[in-house]
């Protein structure tokens, strides 16, 4: 029989979804079944999978021990062969703000499962004793949002699962304000108004980009943006672009749809363009974010106005040398 008391990391969830995490070796078929014979139980009654998590409940599985194996000695765990460097912005009991770095990835992929910004806030944690996998039963740090390995930027990492979930809600009700710094081609009036682009993009699957039109069709979404201009340089012009909508791709396809595709973009600028001008690598940062929340109180709603900058941001140094970045204009 194997015994689990919920903590503050596990409540909130789903019973079914707790145990496929606390016990990847139990069979979904067996979980539902051990559920429907009242060989799982909460709080010593019957229970089904759809319950809802709370605080102290006692979950006791009647099942063959094997199916719930021991945590791995720490060593074995893939997080601490994650490499050490790690740029923190920001940081409290529930969040960390990261700048990622261009060239790493958020999470792991086919080609790379060890060193990526995940891998290296689980390390971080770890080592700080903010986070152990043995005393954990099915929750681990994660990244709230994403962006792509080639992009720099801030990511938010939530240290708790209550953060996890409050997080993920409010960014499906964008009460997050994320604002991009990228150079792209050509020259734009520097009025330092704001102007607003909305397409409509469809993922293309088969060339692992998107397509753009003008128009609503069928299997395209509506994307929006604003933008504004802040300097020109080498017939290149820096612009601020605030999020509206979060598609796959937006920024660059959607550029690249006016005219103005993003420097060093090899996927969505036109091939003379990437092969004869500047920098072969995006420039593009996810450079400012704000904490916009409405509502009634959470566990994190002491981040609500939290602003936080990049500190570097790296294209600048390659696109726009006479440029100076100073936050206090934004």
């Amino acid at each position: 029989m194997k015994q689990f008391i919920i903590s503050p990391n596990d409540a909130g969830q789903r019973l079914d979804k707790f145990l496929q995490k606390a016990a990847p070796q139990l069979p979904a078929a067996l979980l539902y079944k051990a559920l429907r014979t009242k060989h799982i139980k909460r709080n010593k009654k019957r229970c089904e999978g759809s319950d809802r998590l709370a605080t102290g409940d006692v979950i006791d599985c009647w099942l063959d021990d094997a199916l719930f194996e021991a945590a791995a000695p720490a060593w074995q765990h893939d997080f601490l062969r994650a490499g050490r460097q790690l740029e923190v912005l920001f940081a409290d009991a529930h969040v960390l703000l990261l700048d990622k770095p261009a060239g790493l990835l958020a999470h792991p992929d086919e080609n790379e499962y060890v060193d990526t910004l995940l891998g290296r806030v689980q390390r971080y944690l770890y080592e700080k004793g903010e986070y152990d996998p043995a005393r954990e039963q099915a929750f681990a740090p994660a990244l709230v949002n994403r962006i792509d390995r080639n992009t720099q930027g801030i990511v938010i990492a939530a240290k708790t699962a209550e953060a996890l979930r409050v997080l993920n809600e409010k960014m499906k009700r964008r009460e997050l304000c994320k604002f991009y710094l990228c150079a792209v081609h050509g020259v734009l009036p520097r009025d330092e108004k704001w102007h607003t682009l909305t397409h409509y993009l469809q993922k293309d699957s088969k060339r692992a980009q998107v397509r753009v039109f003008e128009a609503p069709r069928q299997g395209a979404k509506e994307c929006r943006l604003k933008y504004r201009a802040l300097h020109n340089e080498g017939g290149n012009t820096l612009l601020e672009v605030e999020l509206l909508t979060g598609r796959t791709h937006q920024i660059r396809a959607q550029m690249a749809a006016v005219g103005h595709a993003l420097v060093g973009d090899g996927k969505y600028a036109p091939r003379v363009q990437y092969q004869n001008d500047g920098p072969k690598h995006q420039c593009l940062c996810a450079w400012r974010l704000r904490f916009c929340f409405e509502g009634q109180e959470t566990p994190i709603s002491s981040l609500n106005g939290v602003e936080v900058f990049v500190k570097n941001v790296a294209f600048l140094r390659d696109c726009f040398p006479d440029f100076r970045l100073n936050k206090e204009i934004f």
